[in-house]
């Protein structure tokens, strides 16, 4: 492996950005990780099992955590689980690494409260973009409940309840409003089915997988061009797209 870049001290000590807790059982991985997070300027800390990511967790609170569901003891649901049960740590955003196969696994991490996933084997290059994209959303401010959400084309109005695609007011009923406001106020976040539901309707509304689907052809419908915001992903539910 290529040794790191040397930077000056004072520069680094400079532009040291967040600090990021990586937790994996693989050396290899683990390594990588570091080296490439570090290389992007954030001060890292490693784990390899789950009960002492608890730990750093807890006493260090990092800004984010890297998490790899496969470990040893502890898995890392039951950590994800264990942190987002504890005020202390519940805010900490979570990225998952999880291997082929495991959407199951992603959709359960997802609804206890990570932010994003990775697949392994995965590109470094993939693993800063998704890195940089939550700290960016962790440090935006909560969307006010009014305000007007713009992206290109599309306009929500939440105030006034309306909807418009290229200046052309667009009619949603209740449910399709809802579920649009919901994702575009989060850009990039993957929700699971069951989420979208939570957010729209309450815990004790009962959901279905097609109920949600059926939702999302309506209003992808109705948006016409603007329709292709609302990404699906596999296995695991819908997300807003990301406009740079």
């Amino acid at each position: 492996m290529m040794p790191a870049e040397q930077n000056d001290p004072q520069e680094m000590d400079e532009m040291a950005k967040e600090r990021i807790l990586v937790v994996d059982d693989e050396e290899d991985i683990l390594e990588l990780v570091r080296y490439n997070l570090s290389a992007a300027g954030y001060r890292v800390v490693c784990a390899e099992t789950g009960e002492a990511a608890l730990e750093i967790a807890r006493d260090d609170s990092p800004d984010l955590i890297v998490l790899d569901l496969m470990l040893p003891g502890i898995s890392g649901l039951e950590v994800a689980k264990l942190l987002k049960d504890e005020a202390k740590t519940r805010d900490i955003p979570i990225i998952m690494l999880t291997a082929k196969g495991e959407e199951r696994d992603v959709v359960t991490g997802l609804e206890l409260g990570a932010d994003d996933y990775v697949t392994k084997p995965f590109s470094p290059k993939i693993l800063n973009a998704r890195v940089r994209a939550v700290v960016r959303r962790t440090d935006k401010v909560q969307p006010d409940k009014a305000a007007v959400v713009k992206t290109d084309d599309l306009i929500l109005d939440p105030g006034r309840r309306k909807v418009s695609v290229r200046g052309k007011e667009v009619d949603l009923s209740y449910t399709e409003f809802q579920i649009l406001l919901f994702l575009s106020r989060r850009p990039g976040w993957v929700f699971t089915r069951s989420q979208i539901v939570d957010a729209v309707r309450g815990d004790n509304y009962p959901v279905t997988d097609r109920s949600v689907d059926v939702q999302i052809v309506g209003l992808r419908k109705k948006l016409g061009g603007c329709g292709s915001y609302i990404e699906t992903v596999r296995g695991v539910g819908y997300r807003f797209k990301e406009i740079a």
